[in-house]
């Protein structure tokens, strides 16, 4: 038979309930994972703890997800590396370091190149954490603690390639990652110092930290007038689009924007331009501190529909600004959408 005989093809509804049939036959296995849990894992999460680093092992697929693994302890804080059980013996050794503990992964629990690296490990007095399908396996047995995943039926085609195992124990380092993170009171504050790039850093960055400040203010004391402030507050480049009001003692006692300069003009009110700006403006707007985070500016800004929020230290004295499209990209579609009219309108 040739091959594009032995294909059969797979209408778009077979598709759909094959995919199905995977994600809750994982779905299931997971779960059942979940309800064996024993003391086994409380013990598998006081060696990790108690190591000065974590080094995750494993061949092919089992290795892959050993990498997601490390990558997921690392990004919460603890020290984590992979090792590939076959370069170890050529000199990857070097890599560990005594204090650290090695988390193994093995469905089998009998892969070669990982048994042949046991001995190895017992002689350097490094622990050993395995997740296999058995406690009787080579692994589980050389093994310190042994997370069990039992007895796996592999989705997709005859069973065999690793799809089922792969999830479990994906899952699993992940159950041992986060509660590592728990036990070490892992805050938002370190997770953005380990993710200073991308929108998951930036939300978890300090206001001081991102707020304008300087000659790309404009601040002016509340008693001048509209035109002389707009007349002498020009700014190169970008400008941000309101006026910072102060009262006398350099307190904020204010907030004018360009939005409302277009309203009085648009009303035919061009006489209030010669006026005080405090007679306009927007009395104790709401404010900022340096040290909230991005996120929970963002979330002010959409909620209460501002493009700008003042920035102020303990005793209301403005130190800084954020203005919408600062924060574009971290805003739900909707103040987005606002945020480019306002851009537009500069």
């Amino acid at each position: 038979m040739s091959t594009a005989e032995a294909l059969v093809p797979l209408t778009p509804l077979e598709q759909l309930r094959q995919a199905k049939e995977v994600l809750r036959a994982e779905a299931e296995a997971v779960a059942s994972l979940a309800d064996r849990l024993d003391g086994a894992f409380c013990d598998a999460a006081d060696l990790l703890d108690d190591a000065g680093g974590v080094v995750v092992t494993g061949m092919g697929k089992a290795g892959l997800i050993g990498q997601k693994i490390a990558a997921t302890l690392a990004s919460l804080g603890v020290r984590a590396r992979t090792l590939h059980p076959a370069e170890a013996v050529h000199g990857d050794l070097g890599a560990l370091h005594p204090g650290d503990a090695v988390l193994a992964l093995s469905h089998s629990g009998e892969t070669e190149e990982l048994v042949r690296l046991l001995p190895i490990l017992k002689r350097m007095s490094l622990p050993v954490v395995a997740i296999t399908a058995s406690g009787s396996s080579s692994l589980g047995r050389a093994a310190d603690v042994t997370l069990t995943l039992g007895r796996i039926a592999e989705v997709g085609p005859f069973g065999l390639a690793p799809t089922t195992s792969t999830t479990m124990m994906l899952a699993l380092g992940d159950a041992l990652a986060v509660t590592l993170a728990k036990r070490r009171s892992f805050t938002p504050q370190q997770f953005a110092v380990y993710h200073p790039a991308g929108n998951l850093g930036r939300k978890l960055a300090l206001v001081g930290e991102i707020m304008r400040t300087g000659h790309e203010l404009r601040v002016a004391s509340e008693d001048r007038t509209i035109r002389e402030i707009f007349a002498t507050l020009a700014r190169p480049g970008r400008r941000t689009g309101a006026v910072i009001l102060t009262d006398v003692n350099g307190h904020l006692s204010g907030l004018f924007t360009d939005s409302d300069l277009a309203r009085l003009l648009e009303r035919r009110h061009e006489g209030q331009l010669d006026r005080s700006i405090g007679e306009v403006m927007t009395k104790n707007p709401i404010t900022a501190s340096p040290e909230m985070t991005l996120g929970d500016v963002v979330e002010l800004l959409s909620r209460r529909k501002l493009s700008e929020l003042p920035v102020i230290d303990a005793d209301r004295r403005p130190v800084g600004l954020v203005d919408i499209t600062d924060v574009l990209a971290l805003l739900p579609e909707e103040a987005g959408d606002r945020s480019q009219e306002s851009e537009e309108r500069k």
